[in-house]
């Protein structure tokens, strides 16, 4: 998929878990492993300025785009 999902890296930044992330953003940590794992094939712009506020970061801090065919790093 072309839109990489970075979630994981800002909660190693953060030293921050998955369940606090979901506690903090009022969703449940399976979403947010759908969210994380890149299988979400939507998010709303209120759950992504929620991420943003909890883990004080910008929306590019947690997407980014990749051309068909190149590895994550």
């Amino acid at each position: 998929m072309p839109i990489v999902v970075d979630i994981d890296v800002m909660l190693a930044r953060r030293k921050m878990s998955v369940g606090t992330l979901a506690e903090r953003v009022g969703i449940t940590p399976a979403n947010l492993a759908v969210l994380k794992n890149g299988r979400a094939k939507a998010v709303r712009f209120t759950t992504l300025e929620a991420l943003c506020e909890a883990l004080d970061c910008q929306p590019g801090d947690l997407l980014r785009w990749e051309p068909d065919g190149t590895p994550a790093p």
